[in-house]
Order: structure tokens, then C-alpha cells, then sequence
């Protein structure tokens, strides 16, 4: 099975150094296959028989013990991210300042997202709610400081077990799973 996994918060601002490189042969020496990363800030694909539950147990394992600061992730297999980007809301599309996608780990609880976004003041913001992604966009980028994603998300129970990612990278990691199935 083909998955993607995305970890939050590392090589930001030089802290939570994590070289790309030598993660993705310590996750080959893990037995992942295919490892392969996009950029620095931790986007990854790789190939693997094991359950996502297995998977996530491996991980958290791995991080725990070779950093010395927490490393959330959202692990995502490959059938259920490909869903994610076939359902993007059809304002996706539109030229808009920012696209953003926040994925969440299973931990969060999809019924507590889809509540705290209803609560939010979304001004000329778009939201869509899929399975484990908010997809985010951003008309004006003049009132981004503005925005409740700005001001009021990072205020949120679940947001750090969330990581971001924009439209490019996502399209960057939907062309490894598409690239494998030609």
C-alpha cells in the first residue's frame, strides 16, 4: 500500500532539525519502501504492507526515540489522500491569495473540527471539510491578518496534532502516487 505522511513543525526557523536525507534511509531501514521526500518540511511517500495502525505505532516509536522534541504526523494511505484531492471543494480552482491544506492524525476527532469551524467568523475565507483535510483558501491576502485562519485557529484544542500544507505541495505529493500507477 502507497502512503503519504506529513510531519509538523520541523526545519522551521532552524529548530526541530530533521535531515531529509537521513530520514528517509532510517524509514528504508524500517522496512518502508520507495521512501521518497518533497522539499524539507517533511512530506514524504513511501510504500509499505503494514496496517496504517502498525504504521503509526512504527513511526511514533521512531520519532520518540531519535528526536529529542515531539514530532506530530498525519499518515495518510495513499487511496485515502488521492480521495482527499478528488473531492476538493470546486473553489479549489479559483485564483485565490492562499490554498491551504491542514491534514490532522487520526487522534483528532473529525466532529470536533467540523464544530470549531462552524463557530469561526469566516470573513472572505473557504472552508471544506473532508475526511481528514480542511481544505482552506483565502480570497485577500491584504486582510490576512484578519482571517480566523490567522487569528483563531491556532487557538484550537486539536491544532497541534494539524499540519499545513499548500496547494503545490499537495499536488507535488498526489504526482508520487500517480507516477507509481502508470
Amino acid at each position: 500500500m502507497e502512503y503519504i505522511l506529513f510531519l509538523r513543525g520541523i526545519n522551521v526557523g532552524g529548530k526541530h532539525k530533521v535531515v531529509m536525507a537521513e530520514l528517509r534511509q532510517d524509514l528504508s531501514q524500517l522496512g518502508l519502501d520507495s521512501v521518497k521526500s518533497y522539499i524539507n518540511s517533511g512530506n514524504l511517500y513511501f510504500v509499505s504492507n503494514l496496517t496504517e495502525d502498525a504504521l503509526e505505532t512504527l513511526l511514533e516509536e521512531y520519532f520518540n526515540s531519535h528526536y529529542d522534541f515531539p514530532i506530530a504526523f498525519a499518515l495518510l494511505s495513499g487511496p485515502a489522500f488521492q480521495a482527499e484531492m478528488d473531492n476538493q471543494p470546486n473553489w479549489w480552482q479559483e485564483n485565490l491569495a492562499r490554498r491551504d491544506v491542514l491534514f490532522f492524525s487520526r487522534r483528532v476527532n473529525r466532529q470536533e473540527v467540523e464544530a470549531s469551524l462552524a463557530s469561526m467568523s469566516l470573513g472572505n475565507e473557504e472552508v471544506f471539510l473532508g475526511q481528514r483535510a480542511v481544505f482552506w483558501g483565502k480570497r485577500d491576502e491584504a486582510d490576512y491578518l484578519k482571517t480566523a485562519y490567522h487569528k483563531q485557529l491556532g487557538k484550537q484544542a486539536y491544532y497541534s496534532e494539524v499540519t499545513i500544507r499548500n496547494a503545490k505541495t499537495c499536488d507535488k505529493m498526489l504526482t508520487f502516487l500517480q507516477h507509481t500507477q502508470e
